[in-house]
């Protein structure tokens, strides 16, 4: 990992060491912010920026991904975790994961207008849970 950093001219500092170890140890996705909190927790010298550019790098050497909640603010996930979307109840704040094969059909709606090709990793699809769905169809 050091040598791919000093590849794009930027130092194998010990925060960056910091982040790329808590982002190994993570499960699930983590925000800009929550990753600093647990970097500073290990490293309280931990600098926002140094964050977001290593996750900057990371993203393009392809270790790790972003995705978007459903308020827009960017997740984070390490790569190696299978690509999948989101689905997030606006009732009660559920929150599911899709994975590939369940999203094949969600693909190929997608693809079927006009040969659009989604980015499963950025789709979250925001709804109802069906209990909050329920719910609401008896007017609770």
């Amino acid at each position: 990992m050091p040598e791919r950093f000093r590849e794009r001219g930027m130092r194998w500092t010990p925060q960056r060491r910091t982040i790329v170890e808590v982002l190994a140890s993570a499960s699930g996705h983590l925000t800009g912010p929550e990753l600093i909190e647990r970097c500073r927790s290990v490293d309280p010298t931990t600098i926002p920026s140094t964050v977001y550019r290593t996750l900057d790098v990371l993203e393009e050497l392809g270790l790790v991904r972003h995705g978007h909640a459903p308020d827009g603010r960017e997740e984070f996930h390490v790569a190696q975790e299978p690509e999948h979307g989101h689905l997030y109840c606006a009732s009660c704040g559920g929150r599911w994961e899709v994975d590939s094969a369940q999203a094949q059909a969600i693909m190929a709606a997608f693809r079927g207008v006009g040969g659009f090709e989604p980015d499963l990793s950025h789709m979250t699809i925001v709804g109802r849970c069906a209990a909050c769905a329920d719910r609401l169809r008896a007017g609770a």
